[in-house]
């Protein structure tokens, strides 16, 4: 599966917030967005889900305008992970996760059991199965990023769309979210994530996007886009990118923002 933007732009019925978007997006490829806030990186994900419409352009999914798609064909294609979620019910995670299956269940229908072992092997696949019985809003930030995740793959979707998956995660949660995000990707789900950490790009070895507010839009191998100049553009601080050697002779850059007096 592939999603393709073409020259697009997108906002609110405010006006325009970003626009001259071009991006080309695969099963099993990872793409990491980013930008300084209100450079409309989130406008952009909700955008891509059908949740805003376009003011201009186009997004197209295996070549079909995500204009002749209803909401529920989109989201069959693409799941959305959000960044914060409380639901209004004390539900169970296991019930949690169950709801991802709503969208291919008819609008009376009620999850069978089969959608129910689908939830289980979900939770299983992510090592979260001990979470199965425990009520979702008493759990920590970093186990209900880990349901999100789940409830979003319970859909059997083709691209995931995340939006700061490691916001309010400690350093613990943050690598076994990242690691998780990577294991998705080798068996073959693309991944479109909106982060404010440069570094997770690197991490990630993916594509990435830069968005600049009143600058163009940058998009193409991580290496190419995420530059000490793209960065100095685009968040207005001097960044040096530097490379660690891990065992096996990999290198893996990072970046580091010059703090001075």
């Amino acid at each position: 599966m592939k999603i393709e933007i073409k020259n697009l732009a997108c906002g609110y019925n405010t006006g325009i917030i970003a626009e001259n978007i071009n991006l080309r997006i695969e099963s099993g490829q990872i793409l990491c967005l980013l930008g300084p806030n209100g450079a409309g990186k989130t406008t952009l994900l909700k955008t891509i889900l059908g949740f805003i419409k376009p003011k201009r352009g186009d997004i197209l999914i295996d070549g079909k305008n995500i204009n002749c798609l209803s909401a529920k064909k989109i989201s069959q294609s693409i799941a959305y992970v959000p960044q914060i979620h409380t639901p209004p019910f004390p539900f169970s995670v296991l019930d949690v996760v169950t709801m991802g299956r709503n969208v291919h269940l008819g609008m009376f229908a009620s999850p069978s059991k089969k959608d129910y072992a689908l939830a289980e092997e979900t939770l299983a696949s992510l090592g979260i199965s001990f979470l199965r019985d425990r009520i979702y809003t008493e759990i920590s930030g970093g186990e209900r990023q880990m349901v999100l995740l789940a409830r979003a793959l319970a859909q059997q979707p083709k691209i995931l769309a995340m939006d700061e998956p490691t916001l309010n995660l400690d350093f613990g949660n943050q690598t076994r979210v990242l690691n998780q995000i990577r294991r998705l990707a080798q068996r073959g789900i693309g991944i479109i994530m909106v982060s404010h950490f440069p570094d997770h790009a690197f991490l990630l070895s993916g594509k990435a996007a830069l968005m600049q507010k009143n600058r163009p839009f940058i998009f193409g191998n991580t290496d190419e886009v995420i530059t000490e100049d793209n960065l100095k553009s685009a968040y207005g601080t001097n960044v040096k990118i530097t490379g660690i050697n891990m065992d096996g002779g990999v290198c893996v850059k990072t970046c580091v923002p010059i703090i001075r007096e």
